[in-house]
């Protein structure tokens, strides 16, 4: 996606009668428009005090693309580890990032990795995503002097699917004895089993602009086929929430899946998991990404970054 400069926005397909031809199609060209320059004035200007390039994560089997900040005072090394998400599912770039994490890695300052894991469609599934984020996370902690971390001072952080995948890579961390220092939901979508949609939020936002019921439901269909349990990659329906990264849930009150975020905050906190949750009055669904447009989006950053350098620091 590097060096493309122009891109027109299409238009969104109609989500209840999309083909898989017609998904990719608009997929395409969707993230060329994310990645081109015509974006910046939505998803705003990386921070020019990082280096922004994509490397290549060698995996068994396949090659995963990430995107990585690095802060210019790379002479602090090893730095912490900011393992990033984003979200769409099955339209999304980390490109559509930058401002965010590229301020991230200059203000904590960290190596902030970016993972471009694969997006759902007929043929890749939720926990495949899921397995890209984990797995990019194992290799660049295996190979911590290669990136110049410090594998002791490693956090989580996500938006929509994105925050989805961050919370299973913080439940397998735990499972596996890694010890992450915090892990940051933005408006995380976690629950992709039939209950997804039984919350006031989904009828309240879930029928107007924004992200609503329809692409819900294809992104229901793509992240669990047919005979998979969808409890298995549903944070909400975890059975085990406890000794858990500290959270931090960011929810933006006009999104169909607002509730999602309360009511995992709610079960991370009964099971004794810190939390602190975090609602961004009037502020859509993807509002991070778009602080061209989303005023609460600068506010949100700036609390996820003093979220971040306490546990960083701690």
């Amino acid at each position: 996606m590097s060096g493309i400069t122009t891109a027109e926005r299409p238009p969104q397909p109609d989500w209840s009668s999309v083909t898989a031809e017609s998904l990719a199609a608009y997929r395409d060209a969707e993230n060329r428009f994310r990645a081109s320059d015509a974006a910046r004035s939505l998803l705003g200007q990386p921070d020019p005090g990082a280096t922004v390039d994509w490397q290549q994560v060698a995996l068994p089997g396949r090659d995963v693309p990430v995107r990585v900040y690095r802060p210019d005072c790379a002479h602090q090394s090893p730095l912490p580890l900011v393992l990033h998400v984003h979200g769409g599912g099955f339209v999304g770039t980390a490109v559509q990032c930058d401002w965010a994490n590229s301020h991230l890695a200059t203000r904590l300052p960290a190596l902030v990795v970016s993972v471009e894991h694969r997006l759902l469609d007929q043929e890749t599934s939720l926990s495949e995503a899921a397995a890209d984020a984990w797995d990019v996370l194992e290799h660049v902690m295996r190979h911590a002097g290669r990136w110049g971390i410090d594998p002791t001072r490693v956090t989580v952080f996500g938006e929509s699917c994105g925050a989805l995948i961050s919370a299973l890579t913080a439940i397998r961390a735990r499972d596996a004895g890694l010890r992450l220092l915090a892990q940051v939901l933005v408006n995380p979508a976690v629950d992709v089993t039939g209950t997804m949609y039984e919350h006031a939020s989904i009828a309240a936002y879930g029928y107007g602009p924004g992200l609503a019921v329809p692409q819900l439901r294809l992104f229901q269909r793509l992240a669990v086929p047919p005979g998979t349990d969808g409890r298995t990659v549903s944070p909400l329906h975890a059975e085990d929430l406890g000794s858990l990264a500290p959270a931090l849930v960011v929810v933006p009150t006009h999104d169909a899946v607002a509730d999602h975020g309360r009511r995992y905050a709610e079960r991370l906190s009964a099971a004794g998991t810190t939390v602190r949750i975090t609602e961004y009055p009037e502020a859509v669904h993807a509002f991070l990404t778009l602080p061209g447009v989303q005023p609460q989006a600068e506010p949100a950053r700036a609390e996820i970054l003093g979220f971040l350098r306490a546990a960083l620091t701690e």
